[in-house]
């Protein structure tokens, strides 16, 4: 009882940091930035840990990740127009991989491997949210939404709650049990519903106050295009979403590991909380900009 409602205390403030973050662009960039540098930190601390004969650079892993992060906000919105600003990124990853020729370290290798999936795996998804969040009007001018990234949260919230309740109620078939015992194809199923059904609700909501990114012609035009379009981008959502849960479940199991952290009272880590997203994000960037190009 006393996890239940430490655990419940935890999601409620999770979500509401995450909301109220999207207020603000400024709070949206200072919040994922955090995020991003701390699930880097916890990703190279696990490696460092438990991956044998592997030596990552916790520190600089941290700092690239979060310089990555914030180089890719500042510019998409514009602060930093000039592409040159990811220079001292790329620097960063040269220096990571020829440093392992001094290093003289058992398995240099391992040590590249986990370097580069820190980038990969953790900052590049994060890079997506803003993204997502500013894009260039009609006027040319870059404009601010917090529409499409908390889209793509609130669409992982209800596929994992309508996945857990459904599953819970009337799972029997394991969905993926070498990686995730406790998955099955019913609570997949539902939970993907509930998204669809959200995403109704979302594209109506957006469509009825003229906010909807998917209108225009570019999205097939009228209401039954951005309807279509919410659709898809729920379902985008939430078929990586469960991917991207079943690869931080491979990831864990590989190392031998049952949470990826303590640092959320009764969510585990930060890998823990996000692993949904680290798909997720991604694929709804290709999937928007697939669209857009049709």
């Amino acid at each position: 009882m006393k996890n239940l409602i430490v655990r419940s205390i935890t999601g409620v403030i999770f979500v509401a940091a995450i909301v109220t973050c999207f207020l603000r662009p400024d709070a949206m960039l200072f919040l994922f930035a955090v995020v991003t540098g701390l699930t880097v930190w916890e990703f190279c601390g696990l490696v460092n840990d438990h991956v044998a004969a592997t030596t990552t650079n916790r520190f600089i892993c941290t700092v690239a990740g979060v310089y990555f992060f914030l180089a890719m906000g500042g510019y998409v919105s514009g602060i930093t127009p000039s592409s040159g600003v990811f220079i001292p990124y790329l620097l960063t990853l040269i220096y990571l991989m020829v440093s392992e020729l001094y290093l003289k370290q058992e398995n240099p290798v391992n040590d590249w491997a986990y370097t580069m999936l820190s980038q990969m795996y953790i900052a590049l998804p994060f890079s997506m949210i803003p993204v997502l969040a500013f894009s260039a009007g009609a006027d040319g001018e870059i404009h601010f939404s917090t529409l499409l990234p908390l889209s793509v949260f609130i669409f992982l919230w209800v596929s994992d709650s309508g996945a857990y309740c459904v599953g819970s109620l009337i799972g029997k078939h394991k969905l993926f049990p070498r990686v995730s015992p406790g998955k099955s194809w019913e609570g997949s199923i539902g939970g993907g519903v509930f998204v669809l059904i959200a995403a109704a609700i979302v594209g109506h909501l957006a469509h009825q106050n003229g906010i909807s990114p998917f209108a225009g012609e570019a999205f097939g035009g009228g209401a039954l295009g951005e309807f279509a379009a919410w659709m898809g981008l729920g379902i985008v959502v939430c078929v990586f979403g469960t991917w991207g849960d079943l690869v931080e479940s491979l990831f864990k199991r590989t190392i031998g590991v049952k949470d990826s952290g303590t640092i959320l009272p009764g969510h585990g880590g930060m890998l823990d909380r996000f692993d949904s997203s680290l798909l997720a994000f991604p694929a709804a960037v290709v999937y928007i900009y697939t669209l857009s190009l049709l």
